[in-house]
């Protein structure tokens, strides 16, 4: 017979029984598991404790968008109803006078309730209905006493106020005016019904509730989550679940933070957004759960919003007026969910940016070449084929600019791209040739990007709509190989490729491109194939997922490649008028730096069709019999002769393409086609005829 092994485990401490572990019994001889306790009573602790110290002051105080927001929605509140009540004065005066004899009735009739001790009147009468005449004695002595006391003292203030008010009409009659008008106030508002008073409240609230700890367990107990109901409904550690900090302001919303129970992620919460809103009584668009990357996988941080995120006034660009970029440094480029900034860094990444149409998709890509235009630096291309001319406000700083889905757009973009193919293989030349003293990470500098005779300037390309391209029978497979030459090789190279599409698909974004995108920008989608597709493989599964945001939620999109974790993110709002008025800086910064090239002066491609001479076309369409004339009908006409050149140039436009020739526009004097004579900016003939005639008549060794 096998003798068989001890199987209970040494005895432990009752109030903390030890788990134990059954271990693989013995094959050979049958034997049962044998159970050893887990955790050895001598076990030391780890000596380590760590403290996180609350902040002195709030969080509102020491974070600028909440101070703001703060300090804005209280001083808003006060002008409000300053200027509310200060219109409605003379009218406010009038009701009160109206009531002004009602309320001095009352005020007699209370006084004289007063004087009487009318209040003490029930209980006399119920001490008359027992029959108990020790205690209504007592109560008419002590109701004799307050009369005689409240009589004198009405007559005292009757004496001295009359006093008063004949002293005031001897020594200061206006004063006595004004106390009576005040005293014609006072009774008005005394005598005002009490269901309407005069004066009512110049802001009504909507009152949002206060976000406390009950709530936010309710919420979480009704997303239909098992664990977590569970944990909530056990009570007392509600297995590891805690709140682990008071819940604060933070900006313009509330901030919880807490420990999930055991097996339970903030991803588990993120996709049941909606539940949890209906939870809290909040619209969607206020409930942000997240993780937190500074702590472990069940912390979950909780910021519920007093307004939706698409509601709430964000702050503008802080480089809509002033400010240059250097895009080897974080830019800001929006907001999160507390209104605080939020930067990215374009260099050494490339870019792919996906949503459903109209969501911001463009809007945030010409963002993102406004910025690399603010880099005197930067060499754009910008292709929109699209065709709508969202990039249009680009085109003075642009070395290559196309719109359009056309075949001859098709070709100017794939020329253009051959032209970067040939730079990549320069520029990998030039940094294999310098010294590791120089160029230590075999990669593009700050340093050397600034040293014009190497040339490697940062270079960015925008291929709006990338699909068109990749699609086109003739042209898609170049185009998709050279896009992917440059988001493999380009970020070491010093060149930014930025693809935008609104049908994320492995045919419109080519697994090449995505597998090799870093940043990553996800606006709403409708799916997770696409969720994924943008933001990567097994970002849908781990909660992050842009199917979540509404219509509504425009310009909000998932950000993933900057930091550790994706996260939630608003883009600065900058229309087509602000984006113009950016590229004027833009332009102007570019001309001292001596970096306007390409299409801002009007060159293609060296490899494509015939070149054109601007100049020269503007003689074509303005008459020898026509002065001056109007920089719009230049445009038109332009556009008329070169429609794949002009197309959808603007007064603007003309007026910047020529400054580098020396020719700036002026008031011009013409006629409407309604008939109607006005002055509009325009350009004169005979400066375009000698621009041309200094150009073209100057020696080679001039």
């Amino acid at each position: 017979m096998t003798t068989k092994r001890p199987t209970n485990p040494p005895p432990a401490p009752a109030e903390a029984p030890l788990p134990a572990a059954p271990v693989e019994p013995d094959e050979e001889e049958g034997e049962a598991p044998v159970l050893r306790p887990v955790d050895p009573p001598g076990l030391p602790l780890p000596g380590i404790t760590t403290y996180k110290r609350r902040p002195i002051v709030p969080s509102w105080l020491t974070s600028k968008p909440g101070f703001v927001s703060t300090v804005q929605r209280a001083s808003s509140n006060a002008f409000y109803a300053t200027v509310f009540h200060g219109i409605r004065t003379p009218w406010y005066a009038l009701q009160l006078g109206l009531n002004a004899p009602r309320g001095t009735a009352r005020l007699v009739r209370e006084t004289g309730r007063w004087v009487w001790d009318s209040e003490g009147a029930p209980l006399r009468a119920y001490e008359v209905q027992r029959e108990n005449t020790a205690e209504y004695l007592k109560l008419s002595r002590q109701r004799d006493g307050r009369v005689r006391l409240r009589t004198l003292v009405t007559l005292v203030g009757i004496v001295f106020g009359a006093a008063f008010a004949l002293t005031l009409y001897v020594m200061a009659p206006g004063w006595l005016g004004v106390l009576a008008a005040a005293a014609v106030l006072v009774a008005g508002y005394w005598g005002a019904p009490q269901d309407h008073p005069v004066i009512g409240p110049a802001v009504l609230k909507t009152e949002i509730q206060k976000l406390t700890g009950p709530i936010v367990l309710r919420a979480l107990d009704n997303i239909g989550n098992a664990k977590l109901s569970a944990a909530i409904k056990k009570g007392g550690d509600m297995n590891g679940m805690r709140f682990t900090s008071e819940i604060t302001r933070d900006g313009p919303g509330y901030r919880a933070d807490l420990d999930l129970p055991w097996g339970v992620t903030p991803e588990d919460i993120m996709e049941a957004r909606k539940p949890l809103a209906s939870g809290l009584r909040r619209k969607v668009g206020c409930v942000w759960p997240s993780a937190d990357p500074t702590e472990h996988e069940g912390r979950l941080i909780l910021w519920v919003g007093d307004k939706p995120m698409n509601e709430t006034q964000k702050p503008d660009w802080p480089l809509l007026k002033s400010g240059s970029v250097d895009l080897f440094k974080p830019v800001v480029f929006g907001n999160d969910q507390r209104m605080g900034d939020v930067a990215v860094t374009l260099m050494f990444a490339s870019v792919v940016v996906g949503s459903i149409p109209r969501m911001g998709k463009t809007f945030l890509m010409r963002l993102f070449l406004l910025i690399a235009a603010l880099d005197v630096r930067a060499e754009l291309h910008a292709f929109d084929f699209k065709g709508t001319g969202d990039f249009g406000a680009l085109e003075p700083v642009c070395h290559r600019y196309r719109a359009g889905e056309e075949d001859e757009d098709i070709l100017y973009a794939l020329e253009s791209l051959r032209e970067l193919k040939a730079e990549l293989r320069r520029r990998a030349k030039v940094i294999k040739s310098l010294p590791r003293s120089r160029c230590p990470e075999s990669k593009v500098t700050p340093e050397l990007a600034s040293d014009k005779a190497l040339g490697l300037h940062p270079i960015v390309v925008g291929l709006d709509e990338c699909q068109k391209g990749f699609e086109h029978e003739k042209y898609g497979a170049e185009i998709e190989e050279i896009c992917t030459d440059i988001a493999k090789r380009g970020p070491a190279l010093g060149i930014v490729g930025m693809f935008g599409t609104q049908r994320p698909d492995a045919k419109s974004l080519p697994p090449g491109i995505s597998a090799n995108a870093v940043l990553r920008f996800c606006l709403k989608v409708m799916g997770h194939t696409a969720n994924d597709m943008v933001l990567g493989t097994g970002a849908y599964k781990a909660g992050y997922r842009a199917t979540m945001f509404s219509r509504t939620d425009r310009g909000i999109c998932w950000m993933a490649g900057e930091g550790d974790d994706p996260r939630i993110v608003a883009s600065a709002f900058v229309d087509a008028l602000k984006a113009e008025q950016v590229v004027i800086r833009a332009r102007k910064m570019r001309e001292e730096y001596g970096n306007v090239t390409g299409h801002a002066i009007g060159q293609q491609p060296e490899s494509g069709e015939a070149s054109y001479d601007l100049l020269a076309d503007i003689l074509n369409v303005v008459p020898a019999d026509e002065d001056k004339v109007w920089n719009e009908k230049v445009a038109a006409r332009l556009a008329t002769l070169r429609p794949e050149v002009y197309g959808g140039w603007k007064a603007e436009t003309v007026t910047t393409n020529l400054r580098p020739h020396g020719i700036t526009a002026q008031d011009v004097w013409g006629t409407t086609d309604e008939g109607k004579g006005t002055t509009r900016r325009g350009i004169a003939r005979a400066d375009i005829t000698k621009a041309v005639t200094d150009r073209d008549g100057k020696r080679p060794g001039d």
